[in-house]
Formats: structure tokens, C-alpha cells, sequence
């Protein structure tokens, strides 16, 4: 009978004495910082890739005709254009009995290209007076025969230059009579 009095100390689950949650809770801290570490990881990786692809967007469409060269940032500008004007223009148009009096500058790419293209003056002066002298009253007195104008003149001017070297055509006078 004194055996059954004596009772044995029941084992209460090991969780309710707490000697195992010590461990548990270690476990999920490690665990939750290990996760925080790799978010935070993740995190900063995005913002490299979206900096680094940032960076190239800006360079490769913003940033036109910039170069990189050790480490400083070096600009490179094309030839500087140079306005070379020519003498007045006075021809018969088409139409019979009308005339044109034209004066106009060249944008020419670079002052070498001025000085060779001033060097070939009759060639080009030849060249305009055939082109306009071809043109009508109504072709030009819109603004898109104008724009046609200046494109052909441009275009005899650089074929008897032999290459390029005129960008655009000004006019600082234009009387049709």
C-alpha cells in the first residue's frame, strides 16, 4: 500500500518544461536571420543590376557621343560647321518672262571643307544657276518647293564637291519677280 501512496512523479511533456523550447527558439532566431540575411542579400543585388542597367540605358540613349576613356569622362564633338556664303543669285525661271534673286550661306561640315568648297566657287555656282533656272513660279513660292530647293542644291553642291561636305542650305534672300 505504501507503494501505491508513494506516487511516482508524473513526466510532464517536454514542453511544458521548457528545457526544450531554449533550443527551438535558437533554432528559428538562426532560421529567421539566415532568411533576413537572404532578403536583404536579394535586396541589394536587384539595386546593383537595376543601377548597372540604369547606367547603360543612359549612356547608350541619353548620353550620345559621350565616351569613357580612364576612368574620365571625355567629349567628343564633331567638326564644328562653318556658314559659307556665295555671291547673290539673279536667273530666268521656267516660266517666261520671271526671274529670281537668291542669296544663300553652305553649312559645311568643318573649315577644311570651307575652304576647298570656296576654292570651287564657278563649279558651284554653275551647278545652282542650272538647278534654279529649271525651277517654276509655283514650285517655288510654297514652302515644301523651297524645302525641295535647298535639298537639290545640296545635293549638286556635294556631287560636284565629290562628297559630302554640305549639310543644309540657307537662304538670306528669295525675290520672285
Amino acid at each position: 500500500v505504501e507503494r501505491m501512496s508513494k506516487k511516482m512523479p508524473e513526466e510532464k511533456p517536454k514542453e511544458e518544461t521548457g528545457e526544450e523550447q531554449a533550443p527551438e527558439k535558437a533554432a528559428k532566431a538562426k532560421t529567421g536571420k539566415k532568411k533576413l540575411l537572404i532578403r536583404l542579400g536579394i535586396i541589394v543585388l536587384a539595386v546593383i543590376v537595376l543601377s548597372g542597367g540604369g547606367f547603360f540605358a543612359y549612356e547608350k540613349f541619353f548620353a550620345a557621343g559621350r565616351h569613357w576613356k580612364k576612368g574620365k569622362k571625355e567629349v567628343h564633338s564633331p567638326a564644328k560647321s562653318v556658314l559659307l556664303p556665295l555671291d547673290p543669285f539673279i536667273v530666268n525661271l521656267s516660266d517666261p518672262g520671271r526671274f529670281l534673286k537668291v542669296s544663300m550661306q553652305l553649312e559645311v561640315d568643318g573649315a577644311d571643307n570651307s575652304k576647298i568648297l570656296a576654292g570651287m566657287q564657278p563649279q558651284i555656282r554653275d551647278a545652282v544657276i542650272t538647278l534654279l533656272g529649271s525651277e517654276s513660279t509655283d514650285a517655288l513660292s510654297t514652302p515644301e518647293g523651297k524645302v525641295q530647293l535647298k535639298d537639290g542644291i545640296v545635293l549638286r553642291v556635294n556631287q560636284v564637291a565629290g562628297k559630302p561636305m554640305v549639310k543644309n542650305v540657307y537662304f538670306t534672300q528669295f525675290i520672285m519677280q
